[in-house]
């Protein structure tokens, strides 16, 4: 179910200088694919110069780094955010890194390696801490 506060959602616009009306930024915005209903915090950074999937309803808290490209280690990917992932405050994802549908990134972790589908994970660097489930509906 769609919240309601996505009714109205559309795509962001840029600036001259890669940033939205949201104050988030994307630099090389044009190989971002952003799905819908998706939620970027204020302060967040984008390079998406190698790539960047931002799959519908993601919620990325404010200032979180996405970086497809880093010049101090050389590496270089596209970074895949699959549907109804959460990245918590502060977070950063790095070159290549996939993190999969309904995982939860606690605030403030590193995330240097793929985190699979419907799971907990957090740290410096990032670890899955347990597997997510669904919780059951009262009748």
């Amino acid at each position: 179910m769609t919240e309601k506060r996505f009714k109205k959602w559309k795509p962001p616009t840029f600036n001259k200088n890669d940033t939205t009306q949201w104050n988030w930024m994307c630099q090389h915005h044009k190989n971002l694919k952003l799905g819908n209903s998706v939620d970027i915090g204020a302060f967040t950074y984008i390079n998406a110069k190698k790539g960047v999937i931002i799959e519908d309803s993601v919620q990325i808290g404010s200032h979180c780094s996405l970086y497809s490209l880093s010049t101090i280690d050389n590496k270089e990917g596209k970074i895949t955010l699959k549907k109804n992932c959460r990245i918590g405050t502060h977070s950063v994802i790095m070159p290549g890194v996939t993190v999969g549908e309904n995982t939860i990134i606690g605030a403030y972790s590193f995330v240097n390696t793929d985190i699979p589908d419907n799971v907990l994970a957090y740290g410096i660097p990032a670890k899955k801490i347990r597997n997510l489930t669904k919780k059951k509906e009262k009748n």
